[in-house]
């Protein structure tokens, strides 16, 4: 049985977190809303600094999508070759998709105060998993799609019907 690579390994199940259970995915969609919920905090804390950390905040998001979906992309034959088909080992994917519905939270559900922004971030958590999960069309299709793309599309479609989730939820709430 081929070994994992370090780096492949670490980035492909987001530092590790892809062996935890149960639930590997909710452990893997996890670090970018906690990563979201630092830079809000500091934002909050320190207003004079809330335009810098707005723009950290899309920018380390953006890398962060773009890095886990290359590593799902790359990583995903030698993925499959050591932990076998469709492995849930493999979260890269989950952390990619989770960065949409963040960096798509509506403005006005973030500017209205901490725990208005607290919420955004977790119906953002919720409604992620949720979607990936349920598999609405066209993610169950694109699951079909061979090697990582295919592990990584459902993923970003989910975070997609997060992200319009969010947008309903703006209209109701705000």
């Amino acid at each position: 049985m081929p070994r994992p690579q370090p780096i492949a390994s670490t980035l492909i199940t987001t530092f590790g977190l892809g062996h935890l259970r149960p639930a590997s995915g909710t452990w893997g969609s996890l670090p970018p809303v906690a990563w979201a919920g630092l830079l809000l905090l500091v934002a909050g804390l320190a207003p004079s600094v809330g335009g810098s950390v707005w723009w950290v905040y899309h920018v380390s998001l953006w890398s962060v999508l773009l890095v886990f979906s290359w590593a799902t992309v790359a990583g995903a034959d030698r993925a499959e070759a050591v932990f076998g088909h469709d492995p849930s080992e493999v979260v890269a994917d989950e952390t990619a998709g989770q960065c949409i519905p963040l960096l798509l939270i509506p403005p006005a559900l973030i500017g209205a105060g901490w725990w208005q922004a607290l919420m955004a971030l977790a119906l953002a958590f919720l409604l992620f998993r949720a979607f990936d999960i349920a598999k609405v069309w066209p993610a169950n299709a694109l699951q079909r799609v061979p090697g990582g793309w295919g592990i990584l599309l459902d993923d970003l479609v989910a975070g997609l019907y997060a992200a319009g989730g969010l947008w309903v939820a703006r209209l109701v709430l705000v």
